[in-house]
């Protein structure tokens, strides 16, 4: 991965303080590649709930531990064709996860919590969760609007 190709990078610390810093960072992205507020909103929600799930799950809450956020523009394959997209990587070095395990409860259970996936699931495109001796990396891809649909944005706004 070309480092130069990469619209944003963050280096953090598994501390769920810092969480409130990457959802403005990732509020903001979005907003200048020109996403409609509610998926701002969603992919918003998509990165903060991934990077919960590391510190929680991959760290066991064990704060200080490295977590990279990489954001790149890059042209996804759809049905269609290609299309301009965001992706989003989240790199941890912590426990890796079953990937059977990988389901939000369901949806028809009324209680708090577990509904972190399907938030995820929801707000994007593409997802993949993938394991190996550099670490975990989850994948998060989001189309961007077509041009004629996009919001502008003035600069400075």
């Amino acid at each position: 991965m070309n480092p130069a190709s990469w619209l944003l990078r963050l280096e953090l610390p598994s501390d769920p303080e810092i969480l409130c810093v990457v959802r403005s960072a990732v509020m903001r992205l979005t907003e200048e590649l020109g996403f409609p507020a509610a998926e701002c909103r969603a992919m918003t929600r998509a990165v903060d709930e991934a990077l919960a799930n590391i510190i929680r799950h991959a760290y066991d809450s064990q704060p200080g531990q490295p977590i990279e956020l990489l954001c790149r523009r890059i042209h996804g394959r759809t049905g269609r064709g290609h299309r301009e997209a965001l992706e989003i990587m989240l790199v941890d070095h912590g426990t890796s996860v079953d990937r059977k395990k990988l389901c939000g409860r369901s949806l028809d259970e009324v209680r708090p919590g577990g509904l972190g996936l399907h938030f995820i699931q929801d707000a994007v495109d593409f997802m993949r969760y993938t394991s190996e001796a550099r670490g975990n990396r989850l994948r998060l891809v989001k189309y961007l609007p077509t041009t004629d649909s996009a919001p502008k944005i003035a600069k400075g706004e």
